[in-house]
């Protein structure tokens, strides 16, 4: 019976291995997926909970509803070090496993060290404990007096902070003070003009102050234990000036980098630290290591970089199930991974969004809203699942109708 050991339960290594159990395998492999979580989590729609659009099963579904305990094995654990000549994987609770072969989906970090105070006290926006964290800190500054505002910053204006600036607007309402602080000369770097025409009507309707070329150089609580106000201290480029302004938190959505355990790993590895593989998605000293997401630089069928994106993601699980399944069965040549892009998606507050296609459709507003949760639902991992979810959007609202009669 051979073994594959998927690390990491995000949208590659989750993915990866509903794709697997789908296989025509002579003999079911044994299948592992490990995760320092106990619940996976749909990214992209990570931010309807700080709005209460979604609640958190919606969201962050646990991994032993998603995966059949006879197909897969999930196992709750950190990983602590990989040992890839003897194909053993080591876990700080010190389960030891041992493997044919692995799948490297262990994702991204929030790099903080590198400004002054903002591990100990921004709020990084990745995790379902972010999420919670963050919506617990902005009830305590909602029970305050009402008539006292509530100021947030937001360091950097890529897809994440643009979409927390909408939705916190929302929620906030005339109490907010938004800030979306970007280090460069505009908002969405690398986004379609017309996704960024539409993020920045949006951003301008909720009264959010964009500050460009401004740059984040530290931050101190002035509270006791941690607590607001912050001071925030920036520098404007253009202006060769400092500011030291005060807030109600600081919200990190600047950069990402692989997980820890990664670096320590002897592979081949690109300038920002992510490991180079394949077009097969195979690591190219150990071909029973494979990698992607965001832990690796991977490249197309015709040599072009693909970003690190759920989207991604999404389509490297699929070429990885089949490149498993090809090598341990002898069967099919394995593939080299094709990237198609499928466009983006921003979420721009709670009844609005933005949506391209690579064939020039264009959808905003409620239209573009709509169109997103419809394409989101079926990407949710598992039929039952969107089951489930789609049937509490049909009749949340019915609900919420009869309780206000």
């Amino acid at each position: 019976m051979s073994r594959i050991c998927i690390l990491g339960g995000g949208f590659g290594g989750l993915y990866t291995a509903l794709e697997l159990i789908r296989r025509p395998w002579p003999e079911p492999p044994q299948i592992t997926l490990v995760d320092r979580q106990e619940r996976f989590v749909f990214a992209p729609l990570l931010y309807e909970l700080l709005t209460g659009e979604l609640e958190d099963w919606e969201v962050a579904p646990r991994f032993q509803d998603l995966l059949p305990p006879e197909s897969v094995q999930f196992c709750q654990g950190s990983v602590q070090s990989i040992d890839l000549k003897a194909r053993r994987v080591l876990l700080r609770e010190g389960q030891s496993l041992e493997y044919d072969t692995l799948v490297l989906a262990l994702g991204g970090e929030t790099p903080l060290e590198s400004v002054p105070g903002a591990a100990e006290f921004a709020f990084p926006f990745r995790t379902l404990a972010d999420a919670q964290r963050l919506r617990a800190h902005l009830k305590t500054l909602e029970a305050r007096d009402p008539a006292q505002p509530i100021t947030l910053a937001i360091a950097g204006a890529g897809a994440s902070g643009v979409e927390l600036a909408c939705k916190l607007a929302d929620r906030l309402g005339s109490r907010g003070r938004i800030r979306l602080i970007e280090g460069g000369s505009r908002i969405l770097s690398g986004f379609a003009s017309s996704s960024r025409e539409a993020a920045q009507v949006a951003l301008a309707q909720r009264r959010v102050q964009v500050e460009l070329q401004t740059k984040v150089l530290g931050i101190e609580a002035l509270g006791e234990n941690g607590a607001p106000p912050f001071r925030l201290q920036l520098q404007r480029l253009e202006a060769q000036e400092t500011a030291t302004d005060l807030v109600d938190a600081v919200l990190w959505t600047v950069g990402t980098r692989p997980a820890a355990v990664i670096a320590n790993l002897d592979l081949p590895k690109s300038e920002r630290g992510r490991l180079q593989v394949l077009p097969t998605l195979q690591t190219p000293p150990f071909p029973e290591v494979f990698a992607l997401g965001d832990v690796a630089a991977v490249v197309d069928a015709e040599g072009q970089p693909v970003p690190a994106t759920a989207q991604a993601a999404f389509q490297q699980a699929g070429y990885c199930a089949w490149n498993l399944w090809a090598l341990l069965t002898q069967e099919r040549p394995l593939l080299p991974f094709r990237y198609f892009s499928l466009g983006e998606m921003l979420s721009l507050g709670t009844d609005t969004a933005a949506l391209s296609t690579l064939g020039g459709l264009t959808l905003s507003g409620p239209l573009g809203y709509l169109a997103r949760r419809a394409i989101y639902l079926v990407r949710l991992p598992t039929l039952e699942h969107q089951l489930k979810v789609g049937w509490n959007w049909i009749t949340r609202p019915l609900w919420q109708a009869l309780g206000a009669l």
